[in-house]
């Protein structure tokens, strides 16, 4: 493997190591991560040359943390936590760090394909070098995105293998002269016979295959256990040793499922007398022992783009007869007689290659002696001085660019701070049957009882909160309830939603309105489309498909758009539904006859009234028509929401939505008050959705401008959130705030806030104090 080279790729750089403090982002043992183990291995080697003080960690939290750090991790970050990012660099800055050190991988940073961790590198002073564990050759658009954004913030990008520099330079377009290539680090461990170490683990006299790592599908162990039969017979003191725990997140979502299988596949070979499982995640004084054990490496992956292998480099670099199958690293570190490469999948290639290596041991020890040699460019120590290297060049390159560094900004430059989450009201508001209607100032209203409305809501916000990382055992519970309200709601012979529901339990009605059969559709649809949890996605998916049908037979426009609202996220997880297609179709047909039929001058509207939740409309078509490819359908919803934003901007700019005391009839005046959160939160999604669809970032300052009018910026500048509470009042009057804070409107709240927040995490390079300055532009 090459060692760390120039920019113009010649011959080694020397630069003398002065940054006096650096600090690493990452995951961190005792978190149980290859990366984490990266990151342990080369902040200890960098700190063995530098000094302890000298090295920080910035530890990467998930949902199975916190976790019990070393001294070392000064500072964590929960992982879809976008303030606690922000916090970071705050703390990053006032430390005098010199360097950064970032290990980077997609999966270990919070919102859309980890861009949470551009929040925080964007607000860093001092030079950035990052280290990328994974380089796609065929990025989605949001890994894309993410990934042009990391190359043009960070001052140096370390690459471990020379097709990860390649990809970069072709597939990104990243200056060559940004590039540093550090082949993956390795302990220094003497070149021995394993004989030494099997009695350690009573494997003495034995034939030792190993594979080691987190387990999960794409490791292909299945493939060896199927070559075992074949290598046995012809060697049946071989034994197959297997190391590592389950992979944590594989562990949460299927538990054993995996392993089990694989110990089932063993006893249907009949090999489970040459078979050990060791289902536990070693520290590096094991791990040596284990590797040492080893006379063959067998690592079978299954995905060819993998571009980085620490198991590999370990075994490798320990002097280990590899077998692997050629994804990428593999294939670049075994060229050239350095190891053995058989196909993905294929076990007999496997039998007949260990086979091979097993009956000629000469050709087994020339590959282990090459693999050692080779391993010695490899060890932390000389990876530490060449990150030192790269570290000079980004602290020489930093100050050339002459970055501003903190000066004052004016309000309008500052971002807008969205609040924070605070769960209390909704919580308080639920109960095990679901989500109440009404309260009285802040504190719940049992004689009102619940509504599938509400619900249905509420089911809506807590997967919005589960995508942003915020839900809790309290919050998925109450998922659970408000999934099995909709579904008692749901009327067994009618096949349409009850609405009302007394607090004793008791329906109030047979059949309930229009508008609670669309909300509920577009509920179960969501949940169908992206609930995490299993369970509810099957059941809401099964609802829904029961529920769909009566739609056609409903008149409300609203109510249709609901509908389509809940089939476009059903057709997500379920694109092959055709009757759900079918009807979509009908809907949107109808939509559209709607306007052709009203929609005349000064007045782009589907009917001669504007009432309430109208931006839904709108909304719908944007994604319908976005979805089917018809462009007329996705226009007309366009410009519809764009006639909406007119009539509702007041003349100082503010959103000023169509009062409920009276609404707005085409040749009448409109209705001022009393102003209604579900058409502020309507709006906002209907922006959000608008932008999406167009990439015009002036519908996301629009949707920012909108969702002020919750935080006082309205006709009366007063403040329809509470802080305290977390509730949201019910209106806003010609003269005051209705201060009960009841279900719609606190749900109203908090699904603009976790919509918005989904698309800033997502869109990592938006200011939205641009919205602030903007106005009603």
């Amino acid at each position: 493997m090459p060692s760390s080279l120039s920019p113009d790729g010649t011959a080694p750089v020397r630069a003398p190591f002065l940054a006096r403090k650096v600090a690493f982002i990452g995951t961190y043992l005792p978190r149980k991560c290859g990366i984490a183990t990266f990151t342990h291995d080369l902040r200890h080697a960098v700190a063995l040359q530098r000094g302890e003080s000298a090295c920080l960690v910035i530890a990467m939290n998930d949902a199975a943390g916190p976790y019990a750090y070393p001294p070392a991790v000064v500072c964590e970050i929960s992982e879809q936590d976008l303030a606690s990012y922000e916090r970071a660099a705050e703390y990053l800055n006032h430390r005098d760090v010199d360097v950064v050190c970032v290990q980077h991988e997609f999966g270990i940073f919070g919102g859309s394909a980890g861009g949470h961790l551009l929040t925080l590198l964007r607000a860093l002073k001092m030079p950035i070098v990052t280290t990328l564990h994974t380089v796609l050759r065929d990025p989605g658009p949001e890994q894309r995105r993410v990934m042009d954004a990391l190359i043009k913030v960070s001052d140096r990008l370390v690459v471990m293998t020379e097709r990860g520099r390649t990809f970069l330079r072709e597939r990104y377009a990243a200056p060559a002269e940004k590039i540093d290539l550090i082949a993956h680090g390795i302990h220094d461990v003497p070149l021995e016979e394993p004989d030494r170490y099997k009695e350690l683990f009573a494997v003495e006299g034995r034939l030792v295959l190993l594979t080691f790592g987190l387990l999960s599908p794409n490791k292909g162990i299945e493939h060896v256990l199927n070559a075992l039969p074949v290598i046995i017979a012809e060697f049946p003191q071989v034994v197959y040793l297997v190391l590592g725990a389950t992979h944590p997140n594989l562990l949460r979502h299927q538990g054993e499922a995996y392993r089990l299988g694989l110990e089932r596949l063993a006893k249907k070979n009949g090999v489970e007398q040459h078979v050990i499982f060791y289902n536990r995640f070693v520290d590096l004084p094991e791990l040596k022992e284990f590797i040492g054990a080893a006379d063959v490496y067998v690592t079978p992956y299954l995905n060819e783009q993998q571009i980085v292998s620490g198991t590999l480099a370990y075994a490798f670099g320990a002097g280990k007869a590899v077998i692997s199958t050629p994804y990428w690293h593999a294939a670049e570190l075994l060229a050239d007689g350095r190891g053995v490469l058989v196909p993905f999948a294929d076990a007999p290639a496997i039998a007949r290659s260990v086979c091979d290596l097993l009956r000629d041991e000469p050709a087994r020890l020339e590959l282990r002696r090459r693999a050692h040699l080779l391993g010695r460019e490899m060890i932390w120590s000389r990876a530490a001085e060449h990150y030192g290297e790269s570290f000079e060049r980004a602290r020489a390159q930093h100050a050339a660019k002459h970055r501003q560094a903190f000066l004052l900004r004016t309000l309008a430059q500052e971002p807008m701070q969205l609040p924070a989450f605070k769960p209390d009201h909704v919580l308080r508001m639920s109960d095990s049957t679901g989500m109440l209607q009404h309260a009285l100032f802040s504190v719940p209203n049992f004689a009102h009882g619940y509504c599938t409305d509400d619900n249905a809501r509420a089911l809506m916000l807590t997967l919005l909160w589960e995508s942003l990382g915020q839900s809790t055992p309290a919050i998925e519970s109450l998922a659970t309830s408000y999934t099995a309200f909709l579904a008692h709601g749901l009327h067994p012979g009618t096949r349409r939603f009850r609405n009302f529901m007394s607090y004793d339990r008791r329906w109030l009605e047979d059949v309930g309105s229009e508008d609670s059969h669309g909300r509920a559709l577009w509920a179960l649809g969501v949940c169908a489309g992206h609930a995490r949890d299993r369970s509810l996605q099957l059941l809401a998916g099964q609802l829904f498909e029961a529920a769909l049908p009566a739609v056609v037979d409903l008149v409300h426009p609203r109510t249709w758009a609901f509908a389509l609202l809940g089939i476009h996220a059903y057709l997500q997880r379920q694109p092959g539904d055709s009757r759900a297609g079918e009807i979509r179709a009908v809907l949107v047909d109808r939509l559209m006859t709607r306007f052709a039929e009203h929609a005349r001058g000064d007045w782009f509207w589907l009917a001669d009234d504007a009432t309430y939740d109208n931006a839904r409309v709108a909304h719908a078509l944007i994604l319908s028509g976005g979805a089917m490819a018809q462009k007329a359908v996705q226009e007309t919803g366009l410009r519809a929401l764009g006639w909406l934003m007119r009539i509702q901007t007041a003349t100082n700019g503010h959103f000023q939505p169509i009062g409920s005391d009276g609404f707005f009839h085409r040749d009448r005046p409109r209705a001022f008050f009393d102003q209604q959160p579900i058409e502020v939160q309507a709006t906002v999604a209907a922006c959000i959705g608008a932008f999406h669809a167009t990439a015009d970032r002036s519908w996301l300052r629009q949707a920012h401008r909108v969702f002020e009018w919750f935080l006082g910026r309205n006709d009366l500048g007063l403040m329809l959130y509470d802080a305290k509470t977390g509730g949201c009042r019910d209106a806003l009057h010609a003269d005051r705030v209705n201060e009960n804070q009841g279900a719609e409107s606190t749900l109203a709240f908090h699904l603009a806030l976790a919509e918005l927040q989904l698309t800033h995490n997502d869109l990592t390079d938006f200011e939205p104090s641009t919205a602030v300055a903007a106005g009603a532009a």
